[in-house]
């Protein structure tokens, strides 16, 4: 058994004390800068687009997640804090989107999606949706979603690839790989 002096032991418990809250702040600091990142590229996004509304769906559990992020053109669009119906997504389409699949529907009235799907688009008054994972190497990590909610919209080759763009931006970013 080593017996330690106090002054040993102060300094000890302080450098210990001081690492733990180095690596809170360290942490506090790469969420500041992800969710800066994250709420610049959808401003953007949205403001290229001329969309009613681009969101971020974050995945926090296994194909379990809500919107975390949002750009609207006004207040009546605001989706924040949606979590999706969960009987929607599931493992094929979880899939799909970990395959890089890009999803551009110009009018939901029209696409052949599942009832369950249109309906949750309904609700959130979308009429044309536009989605593209964001992939980091560890997975789907989120969902890049831009809507029309005014009328349906035929979205360009251009609007596909800004959406990609931003995700693209979003995957490569060491504040996101880190957080």
């Amino acid at each position: 058994m080593e017996i330690y002096s106090s002054s040993e032991f102060n300094v000890n418990a302080k450098q210990h004390c001081e690492q733990g809250l180095q690596r809170v702040l360290d942490r506090l600091v790469i969420k500041m800068q992800r969710d800066a990142l994250v709420r610049q590229t959808i401003n953007q996004l949205r403001e290229s687009l001329l969309a009613d509304r681009v969101a971020l769906y974050y995945f926090y559990g296994q194909w379990h997640g809500q919107v975390t992020f949002e750009s609207v053109s006004s207040h009546e669009y605001s989706i924040f804090g949606s979590t999706g119906p969960d009987d929607c997504f599931n493992d094929k389409y979880a899939a799909m989107y970990l395959a890089g699949r890009v999803r551009a529907i110009a009018d939901i009235e029209l696409e052949e999606i599942q009832d369950c799907h249109r309906d949750f688009l309904r609700s959130m008054q979308v009429r044309a949706n536009l989605v593209v994972p964001v992939l980091i190497p560890r997975g789907l990590w989120g969902l890049l979603v831009a809507h029309n909610c005014q009328a349906p919209r035929s979205w360009s080759l251009s609007d596909i690839e800004h959406m990609q763009t931003g995700a693209i931006t979003l995957a490569t970013a060491s504040c996101i790989l880190e957080s």
